[in-house]
């Protein structure tokens, strides 16, 4: 089911706000429970194949459990979905909002997928910032 190289991609860690930030400059969907920015950050065919990944949750979605609790959902479904619906050589940040936390599982599943499709087709069809 994977698309290319896709599942071959390393899964690497935003963990500093200028990555996070220069993210933020590319394009984002937003769905009910989460919204997902991406932006490519070097070709698609570049090695080694890159996926990254970050999570945010601000005070707004909540206490510091409730944030943590977002993050962590957030983290496995981008786990077990990023493989399939993500491109190489992207950035993603996945942002939480107040449902993030106790929205339904697959309800959470679903918008995830169906933001990293919109978003891979957009790219794919070659609209986004570079």
């Amino acid at each position: 089911m994977a698309h290319g190289n896709d599942s071959d991609a390393e899964v690497v860690r935003l963990t500093v706000r200028p990555q996070f930030l220069f993210v933020r400059g590319g394009l984002s969907e937003r769905r009910r429970s989460l919204v997902i920015q991406a932006r490519r950050t070097r070709p698609a065919d570049a090695q080694p194949v890159r996926i990254g990944e970050g999570y945010t949750a601000t005070k707004k979605v909540g206490n510091s459990v409730i944030r943590n609790r977002s993050r962590r959902r957030l983290k496995e479904a981008a786990r077990q979905l990023l493989p399939q619906y993500g491109l190489p050589g992207m950035d993603y940040v996945f942002i939480a909002r107040r449902d993030t936390a106790d929205i339904g599982w697959q309800r959470l599943l679903d918008d995830m997928e169906s933001a990293l499709i919109s978003l891979r087709a957009t790219f794919e069809a070659g609209s986004g910032p570079a």
